[in-house]
């Protein structure tokens, strides 16, 4: 079980630095996204959208979750594969569902967040993380 969660990929150190590039720099981007949810969802929750229909806070309190935290976990490759789904779906909600009707520019920051989230879940983390000191492999 620990090699599924934990498997960084079998990439050469090239290829590992890129997606060590990868990580920190979309990783981080996001972190500035997510903090600033975090700190509204602790003074307000019931003031975000809920385009899903699950409820204010909780839709808030998701958000805040994929965009701060599993942010974090990309940036230090830890759980990345998974870390990056959370990622995904938030910024599959933003572009399809929070912005569908406005045109492709309002739509591009979502998009680039997703192409590059989706890219990294599927190539997990390489050889510079700590899912490959965590999984040895």
């Amino acid at each position: 079980m620990k090699n599924f969660l934990f498997h960084s990929g079998n990439h050469k150190p090239l290829p590992s630095v890129a997606l060590l590039i990868l990580r920190i720099s979309f990783g981080l981007l996001m972190v500035t996204h997510g903090w600033p949810k975090v700190l509204s969802f602790i003074d307000n929750p019931s003031a975000f959208p809920d385009p899903l229909h699950i409820g204010n806070s909780l839709s808030h309190g998701l958000t805040a979750f994929a965009e701060f935290i599993c942010a974090i976990l990309v940036v230090l490759g830890l759980g990345t594969r998974w870390a990056a789904i959370p990622l995904m779906v938030a910024m599959t909600v933003a572009a399809f569902v929070m912005h569908a009707g406005e045109p492709f520019s309002e739509k591009e920051m979502p998009l680039l967040y997703l192409s590059s989230f989706t890219a990294i879940m599927f190539l997990g983390a390489g050889k510079y993380s700590l899912d490959k000191a965590i999984s040895g492999k």
